[in-house]
């Protein structure tokens, strides 16, 4: 899943994290990307973001590449230099 500011917007990720990929969808990788600019009432609009390959994402932010074969229950966010650090909260 990735939001629109970046798919449609052209934001940077900001904000990337790994859940269970759900069972029922084989092409779910369990990655959520987002800006990081995203409020409760943007989310809850199901036309803000969307189901996406992982490499089409990769084309548009190749810097989450590295990050990639996380576990699941792993966020990272970027920092003020514009690196991924792992978010541990």
């Amino acid at each position: 899943m990735a939001t629109d500011r970046i798919t449609v917007d052209g934001c940077k990720v900001g904000y990337m994290y790994r859940e269970e990929p759900y069972e029922y969808n084989e092409a779910d990788s369990g990655w959520r990307f987002l800006s990081g600019d995203e409020d409760d009432r943007y989310m809850n609009n199901s036309k803000k973001h969307g189901v996406y390959l992982v490499n089409t994402i990769c084309n548009y932010d190749p810097d989450i590449m590295p990050f990639l074969d996380a576990e699941p229950g792993t966020a990272y966010i970027r920092d003020e230099k514009g690196n991924f650090v792992l978010d541990e909260e």
